[in-house]
């Protein structure tokens, strides 16, 4: 998913939330009736949440485009999916193309919303709904722990302003919202996606800001921040060459601001500290934040 760190160690081939297996595999004996339970196979967790979010809302694998993320259940805990037991329905969103009422969803039709594509785990998430309680989140993503986690800090800080979005973010941006719908678009740490061949994965590309920027309303922001240096280039002149979008630190008024250079922003102390963002720096990775407003 949109986030995921390069380097994961090898494992068993993923497919739609399951598991290639060797044929080949030694038969494992029945358990023992006193035996521990084992763990839920991703496949079998699937219909854990039958009110929850669902493995593919938009019937995602009829379409031929280049995908940019892989659907992950992943293992969840108790507590997250008790959260989505007890808040998917009011507080959960499935991107299956119908046209989304943002002021219906929120609940107030004057609260602007911003979009977060990919929060992890939700912990930043939660932080800024919390520090600006004036604005709507409409946060997607595709992990179900994440999505369970991110439900269970809005019930314990009471926040009201988080809607959790599950499927794909393109489905969202081309057939659900309406023009000028957004106050803002966050990306923090989106998959890097660093081989050369896959390039053509990373979000962040000319057709993605073609759907962003008529949902954006006049002074809306963008606001990405990656980790890896060939992305936030490449995340840099995608932006600068996007139409009605404009560089809130352009390179000529930035000289010798540090990591506000060459088109880069400083860090925000709005945004709050991420895994990734900790993981990059543990590397030796310097972060890249960028900051456009839609003109």
């Amino acid at each position: 998913m949109i986030g995921a760190a390069p380097g994961r160690a090898a494992g068993p081939r993923r497919i739609e939330g399951t598991v290639s297996t060797s044929s080949t595999a030694p038969r494992t004996a029945p358990a023992r009736p006193d035996a521990p339970a084992a763990p839920v196979p991703a496949a079998a967790a699937a219909v854990k949440f039958p009110a929850g979010p669902a493995p593919d809302p938009a019937g995602s694998r009829t379409e031929h485009r280049i995908r940019s993320f892989h659907a992950r259940r992943g293992r969840i805990t108790q507590a997250q999916a008790a959260a989505i037991d007890r808040h998917w329905a009011r507080w959960g969103v499935e991107l299956d193309g119908s046209p989304l009422d943002l002021a219906a969803l929120f609940g107030d039709p004057g609260l602007p919303v911003v979009l977060e594509i990919g929060f992890g785990m939700g912990d930043a998430t939660a932080r800024m709904a919390a520090a600006d309680p004036s604005t709507g989140i409409l946060a997607v993503d595709v992990h179900t722990p994440g999505q369970g986690n991110l439900l269970m800090l809005a019930e314990r800080d009471g926040l009201t302003n988080v809607r959790v979005a599950n499927g794909d973010a393109i489905v969202l941006l081309r057939d659900m919202l309406p023009p000028a719908s957004l106050a803002g678009l966050r990306v923090y740490f989106p998959d890097p996606w660093p081989k050369a061949k896959h390039h053509k994965r990373r979000l962040i590309q000319p057709s993605f800001l073609d759907l962003v920027v008529p949902l954006l309303r006049p002074g809306a922001v963008v606001h990405l921040a990656t980790d890896w240096e060939p992305y936030a280039e490449q995340m840099l002149e995608v932006l600068e060459a996007a139409p009605g979008l404009a560089n809130r630190y352009p390179a000529a008024g930035s000289a010798g601001a540090a990591l506000g250079e060459g088109g880069f922003a400083p860090r925000p102390d709005f945004r709050p500290m991420t895994k990734f963002e900790r993981q990059g720096l543990e590397k030796g990775h310097v972060v890249r934040d960028l900051l456009f407003t839609r003109v």
